[in-house]
């Protein structure tokens, strides 16, 4: 999405909608549930100034109707990591999960990749959820883990994957 385009309030009210419902249904999406509404909706306005900077980029799916799922490259801000980005906050809204919209974005985030002439994209998962299979299905392979990295509650640790696959 060039960034121009995500001052859109209809985008905005979307995304904010499509990752409250992600959350809501346990997705690793960086909040556990109950989604907090308020932080959720400061992290993704962060994340919309960073695309509207030209920092990052933003991938979008749309339905024909309205947008259904979102993905970020993140820019590291490192002239030593020009050569490849982070992909962050990849979701799509529960009711269109399912029917190959995940893949359908992640392969639109490597194309975006691959016109940016990166060589490498690196992404984290939370262990437990089987995000890992849905990745290697894509390309990705598990080359670290940091173990009890994330907590999503006082007393449950997950341990977070490091993947990355080469364009």
């Amino acid at each position: 999405m060039e960034p121009d385009a995500v001052s859109d309030p209809a985008l905005r009210a979307d995304l904010l909608d499509t990752w409250i419902a992600a959350t809501d249904a346990g997705g690793s999406v960086g909040f556990t549930v109950p989604a907090p509404v308020h932080l959720v909706a400061e992290t993704l306005d962060l994340a919309l100034e960073r695309v509207a900077a030209g920092k990052d980029l933003l991938g979008v799916l749309h339905n024909g109707e309205r947008y259904v799922g979102m993905g970020l490259l993140v820019d590291r801000d490192s002239a030593l990591n020009l050569h490849w980005r982070t992909v962050l906050r990849v979701m799509v809204h529960p009711k269109y999960q399912g029917g190959g919209a995940g893949r359908l974005l992640m392969d639109g985030l490597r194309q975006s990749a691959v016109k940016l002439g990166l060589e490498q994209l690196q992404l984290t998962v939370r262990d437990g959820s089987s995000l890992e299979d849905f990745y290697g299905k894509l390309g990705y392979r598990v080359v670290g883990r940091h173990p009890r990295a994330v907590r999503v509650a006082d007393d449950d640790y997950r341990d977070e994957l490091m993947l990355v696959s080469d364009l």
